[in-house]
C-alpha cells in the first residue's frame, strides 16, 4: 500500500517545483501520505470514541450547526475534539503558496489535501477516538469524493486513496437548494479565491457565476455519496433550532 501511495504521489507531482512547491515541502507531503497506512489491526478499527462528520456544499450551515452541537455537547459534560478539513500545519503553507501561485494541478491539490487529512487522522481523530471522545470533524472524505471528482480525478481512485480513513460513526449531509447557498454567500463573502469558485475548470470568466456553478456539480456529486454511503439528509433550509433539534436527538446516546 506504501508502494502505490507513493506512486500516485510522484504521477501528480513528479516535478514538485513545477507545482510550485519546493523539495522540502514535497518531501514533507511524501513522508505524511506514506505514513497514512490503512494496514491498522483490526481490533485497533474498533475504537471507543465516536466520529460525528458534517458535509454539504458552501453555504449550507453545516459549521453553524457543528458548532452549536460542539456546544452542547460539551454542556453535556463529553470530552469533544474539533478537527477542521485542511488545517494541518504540515501542509497549510505548502496549500496556501500553491492557491496563491495558481498552480496546484487537480491531482497535487488532491494530494496535498490527502497529506492533510492523513496528518489529523493519525495525529489527532484517531487517537481522540481511541481515547474516548467525541470527534467533531468539519467535512470529511466525502469533501474529497466531490470536490476532487468534479475536478476530475477518478472515483474510484479517491476511495482507494482514503481507504485509511476512520468510518464515521455518523455523517450528517446539509441539503440547501443552490439558490438559496449562493444568497448567503453573497452575503459573507465579498470576494472569491480562484479555486474556492473553481475558477481553474473554466466553467465561466465571471468568478461568481464559475462558483454557482461549481457548487452545482459537487451538490450533484453529494447526492451520489448520499446514497451510497447513507449520509444522514437535513434539510437546510428549515429553521436554525429545528435542525440543531434534529441532530440532537440522531447523536444522543
Amino acid at each position: 500500500m506504501f508502494y502505490w501511495l507513493r506512486r500516485s504521489w510522484i504521477r501528480g507531482l513528479s516535478r514538485p517545483r513545477r507545482d510550485g512547491l519546493s523539495a522540502r515541502s514535497a518531501s514533507a507531503l511524501d513522508s505524511t501520505i506514506a505514513y497514512a497506512s490503512p494496514d491498522v489491526p483490526r481490533s485497533e478499527n474498533v475504537l471507543p470514541g465516536r466520529l460525528i462528520i458534517v458535509e454539504g456544499i458552501d453555504g449550507s450551515g453545516k459549521s453553524t450547526q457543528l458548532d452549536l452541537l460542539r456546544k452542547w455537547l460539551i454542556n453535556q459534560g463529553y470530552l469533544v475534539i474539533f478537527s477542521e478539513w485542511n488545517s494541518s500545519p504540515i501542509v497549510k503553507s505548502t496549500t496556501r503558496r500553491g492557491k496563491r501561485m495558481q498552480l496546484l494541478s487537480p491531482m497535487s491539490f488532491s494530494l496535498i489535501h490527502a497529506a492533510d487529512f492523513a496528518s489529523r487522522i493519525y495525529s489527532q481523530i484517531r487517537p481522540a477516538l481511541q481515547s474516548g471522545a467525541i470527534v467533531l470533524a468539519d467535512r470529511y472524505v466525502y469533501t474529497a469524493y466531490a470536490r476532487d471528482a468534479v475536478r476530475g480525478v477518478n472515483r474510484a481512485w479517491l476511495r482507494r486513496m482514503y481507504s485509511f480513513a476512520v468510518p464515521p460513526t455518523l455523517a450528517f449531509y446539509f441539503d440547501v437548494p443552490l439558490e438559496e447557498a449562493m444568497r448567503r454567500i453573497s452575503i459573507g463573502r465579498p470576494e472569491l479565491k480562484y479555486y474556492e469558485a473553481g475558477l481553474d475548470l473554466g466553467l465561466h470568466d465571471d468568478p461568481y457565476e464559475s462558483f454557482q456553478k461549481f457548487q452545482g456539480l459537487i451538490q450533484a456529486e453529494y447526492n451520489r455519496l448520499v446514497d451510497e454511503f447513507g449520509l444522514v439528509r437535513v434539510d437546510a433550509t428549515e429553521s436554525l433550532v429545528h435542525q440543531q433539534q434534529r441532530m440532537r436527538e440522531i447523536v444522543r446516546p
